[in-house]
């Protein structure tokens, strides 16, 4: 940040991206104003647009892009990568998302999931389930580290490393204490399957007990992933902040969203402290919404929560989540809700809470 301002990178993405993004950007702008900060947008058509216009979805170049998006703003927003009903189906900008975790270094997946309302929980637990999965965010299987001997043959061989190091793993098990630690959440659970992968998750089972003993007064906890799943769905109010892997951490916080309303609430940012980060709701691009004004805005917006959190805004960020929370008890959301508003409908409502309650 540079004083009183925030240069923020919107890069559209593919499909639903182009609906959410511009709402929640004035969402997060009028939540940083009444903080006395102003956030300056620059939007890139990176996706489908720069497809329709170019021929290509992203510049040759794509590691320097990443650098020079790095280099000129402090946070960047991300809409969505994968299918956009204008293009081909492989015509996306999923590398760019990619280099921007991987490039960047942004080892932290951080993926929060607040039950808003008990009506949107499929279990009807009315009960205050509040989940975060911690994940790995730059390891693991994700790396694509391995390869195909006689491909395209009955005799096919394929090999995908799992690949974990201790400096990747003592650092997102050091984030998630310190999480834990600054949000009042009075455990860790830390999830694996060491008995099967005894080497990686041998490795998780020694550093993430290490960490536990420099964190007193935040419990460790240990769940095979199999049975952390079972008693997610039985009992997810008995959990808070979760530790694991990357693949175990895409898969788990997933599962969190559908126990809180599904991915059109989920949000998630890509972190690496004092770094410029990344942030990006979960939903994908919802192709068969996409483009129809229809989408559901909350997870962007939450995502921009995180964002507003990790710049140092937390006050801002309250004010979505305030503003949020009350648009979800008077009912002015999307269908997907229960709601009649449109996605720029929700936004204009976010807005004026956020306005009235600043004032």
């Amino acid at each position: 940040m540079n004083g009183k301002t925030i240069s923020l990178a919107v890069i559209l993405g593919d499909g639903v991206g182009h609906d959410v993004l511009p709402v929640a950007t004035e969402v997060i702008r009028a939540a940083a104003g009444a903080e006395g900060v102003e956030v300056e947008p620059q939007v890139y058509d990176y996706g489908a647009l720069h497809y329709l216009e170019h021929g290509t979805p992203l510049p040759e170049d794509v590691e320097g892009l990443v650098r020079g998006l790095a280099e000129k703003h402090d946070a960047i927003l991300f809409g969505s990568a994968g299918l956009d009903p204008r293009t081909p189906e492989d015509v996306n900008c999923r590398d760019l998302l990619r280099a921007l975790r991987f490039e960047l270094d942004l080892y932290v997946n951080l993926r929060p999931s607040p039950l808003l309302h008990p009506d949107f929980c499929p279990l009807k637990k009315d009960a205050p389930i509040d989940l975060v999965v911690v994940r790995e965010n730059t390891e693991g299987l994700n790396v694509r580290v391995g390869g195909n001997f006689k491909k395209g043959t009955p005799d096919e061989v394929a090999i995908q490393e799992d690949v974990n190091t201790y400096k990747g793993v003592s650092r997102i098990c050091r984030y998630a204490f310190e999480y834990a630690q600054r949000h009042g959440y009075p455990k860790v659970t830390m999830a694996d399957k060491h008995g099967s992968i005894i080497h990686a998750h041998g490795l998780w089972q020694r550093v993430f007990w290490q960490t536990s003993e420099e964190f007193p007064d935040v419990e460790g906890e240990h769940y095979f992933i199999d049975t952390l799943c079972q008693d997610l769905l039985f009992r997810p109010e008995d959990f808070g902040v979760i530790v694991t892997n990357n693949m175990f951490g895409d898969i788990l916080s997933d599962l969190c969203a559908g126990l809180v309303g599904g991915v059109g609430l989920a949000a998630s940012g890509c972190i690496h402290p004092g770094r410029v980060c990344m942030f990006e709701p979960v939903h994908g691009t919802a192709p068969d919404i996409a483009l129809k004004g229809i989408a559901n805005p909350f997870a962007v917006c939450l995502t921009g929560r995180i964002m507003l959190n990790e710049l140092g805004l937390g006050e801002a960020a309250d004010l979505i989540w305030e503003a949020i929370r009350s648009a979800v008890r008077e009912k002015k959301t999307t269908a997907d809700l229960g709601g009649s508003l449109n996605t720029r409908e929700v936004g204009d409502y976010l807005c004026a809470h956020i306005q009235k309650s600043s004032a």
